[in-house]
């Protein structure tokens, strides 16, 4: 599993960050990329998929799954389970 952030939505608003500390890093404007390559060590799939629920952004996803995020009829197994996270959306 690898993690991306697409760095034309992100707005800083580091929630990922704040979910997943081991997995984002901040560049000096406070944007968030991923960590390393990417790659989502074990033990922390569910730290992953927390962080990128909580972009109210959607800045966040897995690689190979960009699709998804785009509004792709990808097949079910494919499709995020992605959350509101204050319930406004």
């Amino acid at each position: 599993m690898r993690i991306r952030v697409d760095p034309e939505k992100c707005q800083g608003h580091n929630r990922c960050k704040a979910v997943a500390p081991e997995l984002f890093v901040l560049d000096r404007f406070g944007n968030v990329s991923a960590a390393g390559d990417g790659r989502v060590p074990p033990g922390f799939e569910e730290k992953a998929r927390l962080a990128v629920a909580n972009c109210p952004e959607m800045a966040g996803y897995f690689a190979g799954h960009i699709a998804e995020r785009r509004g792709s009829t990808a097949s079910s197994s494919t499709i995020s389970t992605r959350t509101a996270c204050c319930g406004c959306c």
